[in-house]
């Protein structure tokens, strides 16, 4: 039989890491724009990153903008014009 410090310390190690291992997942998974000066203009569902910018770049252009990305991480990707 395991005596109560051990059981207890056991207990708090894995309370910690199911608490860390979400957090620290949650933020790797989300990933910003390349550089500076990105504006997010919505959000559209596409079957891959080059559809969504080869679709989205007339659009971007048409309203003073230059470059599209957008974020494959999401099944709706968020859509960011520069």
């Amino acid at each position: 039989m395991k005596s109560w410090r051990t059981r207890i310390g056991v207990g708090l190690a894995v309370g910690a890491a199911a608490v860390a291992i979400p957090l620290t997942a949650t933020t790797a998974s989300a990933a910003p724009p390349p550089g500076d000066g990105w504006v997010p203009i919505g959000a559209e569902k596409y079957p891959s990153k080059a559809e969504c910018e080869a679709k989205e770049l007339p659009v971007a252009q048409a309203n003073g903008y230059h470059e599209v990305w957008c974020d494959d991480s999401k099944a709706i990707m968020p859509i960011f014009n520069r």
